[in-house]
């Protein structure tokens, strides 16, 4: 494997206001890129538009800044054309859900052998604060002064209704959490869905307050991995355990409960009913934000697909250039 730095992936000096999560995204990014290995001259990083659409103009790979919400349209046909290259293909909310959704559904349906990175900060910031689709109802921005009045997107409720085999979530702030999901979306081979929480400081501070803290994710949050029981809080004193359909929030050591009543993460399972359940938890509902890897299943690529079946194609014909194709078939001589 080559050795490289961080330093080898950064280029140009980012533009984002100080304190936004993009910063600390992109230095994660960066450092997981290292860590993985992958030359620089056989990664792209593709994006959208919006302030998190910015972000290939400070990686040194091969990079392109597309048009709004054609961010996995641009990077499919990047894929399916070049197998071996690496693909990050970053977007905001905005770009990837509102006009963007159709190609981000159907990127995941066809499982893509992409890194999707959604940088998710609640508001349209590039545009200077108007609601996006995964502002909570009644959110007040200058696009809904009375507030919104109307349901967000969940984006792991998406993606996982779009057949999605992976999904993962981290906190920007959350350095080493941020990395290990990046690292595993890469391992993933399919549509990996990153989803990264992030405040805006500008129009949406404090969007994510509740686990933006080291001290709030003790509280507030639950790192999940696979093979691990679901046990959460300062001192791992909580536990989830299946209440009829539904999760529920124990203490251990109370009404009998020991850690061997709590569930257990299974990513890898083929039925992805817990693992929406775990996605969807909310404090506002008692529950911890569930981060990590949630759902990390096999099933075959679309892009390793259809290489497979260009080849089987190629092997059935007599010709393998365009003019050996013209001289196969019925051919006119043209004379005056």
């Amino acid at each position: 494997m080559n050795q490289y730095t961080a330093q080898d992936f950064k280029k140009g000096q980012p533009r984002w206001c100080p304190g936004c999560g993009d910063h600390f995204f992109l230095a994660n990014l960066q450092k997981a890129m290292a860590e993985l290995g992958v030359p620089p001259y056989e990664t792209a990083v593709i994006s959208g538009i919006g302030c998190s659409s910015r972000l290939p103009y400070y990686a040194n790979t091969y990079a392109m800044q597309t048009i709004h919400g054609r961010a996995a349209a641009i990077s499919t046909g990047a894929k399916v054309t070049n197998p071996n290259l690496t693909i990050w293909q970053v977007s905001g909310d905005g770009d990837a859900l509102a006009i963007g959704g159709n190609h981000f559904i159907h990127a995941m349906r066809r499982n893509i052998d992409l890194n999707m990175i959604l940088l998710n900060n609640r508001i349209y910031g590039l545009t200077k604060g108007q609601y996006s689709p995964t502002s909570p109802r009644g959110f007040v921005s200058k696009s809904s002064p009375f507030g919104t009045t109307e349901d967000p997107f969940r984006p792991a409720e998406l993606c996982f209704g779009a057949r999605g085999n992976f999904f993962a979530r981290s906190v920007a702030s959350d350095n080493n959490e941020t990395i290990a999901i990046l690292k595993a979306a890469y391992q993933h081979k399919g549509a990996a869905v990153c989803e990264i929480l992030q405040n805006c400081v500008i129009f949406n501070d404090g969007c994510h307050n509740s686990v933006y803290t080291s001290q709030g994710r003790k509280e507030n949050a639950i790192y999940v991995k696979h093979g691990e029981p679901l046990i959460f809080g300062p001192n791992q004193e909580f536990g989830l355990v299946q209440e009829g359909f539904g999760l529920k929030v124990v203490k251990i050591g109370e009404n009998g409960i020991t850690r061997d009543d709590i569930l257990v993460h299974d990513a890898h399972c083929q039925d992805n009913t817990l693992q929406l359940k775990l996605a969807m938890m909310s404090n506002e509902d008692g529950f911890p934000v569930a981060l990590g890897v949630i759902r990390d299943v096999e099933a075959p690529t679309y892009d390793a697909a259809v290489n497979q079946q260009i080849e089987e194609v190629k092997a059935q014909k007599h010709y393998h250039t365009f003019m050996e194709m013209l001289e196969t078939n019925d051919i006119w001589e043209v004379k005056e």
